[in-house]
């Protein structure tokens, strides 16, 4: 493989996400595509912004967002990878695909967190929805056991 897409979203899965990636990246020429998908900015009713309070908590979570984003590239450029990493807003996955067909990805890889039948009829499956509409492979990495029986 020589251009695959990450799609990280912090989760106890994103250890475990990054080394089964890298695990395809043999010869460590590839090129690596951090992407992160931000929630958009709420909408707000009416015509003026929203509280403040909650624009500033979207602005703070988004710079979480960027340096944990940040934290990672530089973890991986320093294992000799050639990486870039994006945080964008926008509807997960519209913008999975768009950042894959512009990058030109060979494989997409991403985390499924297994959260429940309940869960998924109500929400649906980001997971789901990408095998549907990506005609770029997928690779879907579950949640560690061990993480998953903690969580429960």
């Amino acid at each position: 493989m020589k251009r695959i897409l990450i799609a990280m979203d912090f989760s106890p899965v994103t250890a475990r996400l990054v080394e089964v990636a890298l695990s395809l990246c043999a010869d460590r020429e590839a090129r690596v595509l951090l992407v992160h998908v931000a929630d958009p900015e709420p909408d707000f009713v009416g015509y003026r912004p929203g509280p403040q309070t909650v624009r500033d908590t979207v602005a703070e979570e988004l710079r979480e967002e960027q340096q944990a984003l940040r934290d990672w590239e530089h973890k991986l450029r320093d294992q000799g990878l050639a990486v870039e990493g994006r945080c964008i807003q926008g509807i997960v996955v519209e913008t999975l695909l768009a950042e894959a067909e512009k990058f030109d990805a060979e494989l997409i890889v991403m985390g499924s967190h297994g959260h429940g039948a309940l869960r998924h009829l109500l929400l649906g499956s980001v997971s789901e929805a990408m095998l549907k509409k990506s005609h770029i492979p997928l690779l879907v990495v579950p949640l560690p056991r061990e993480v998953e029986d903690e969580e429960r």
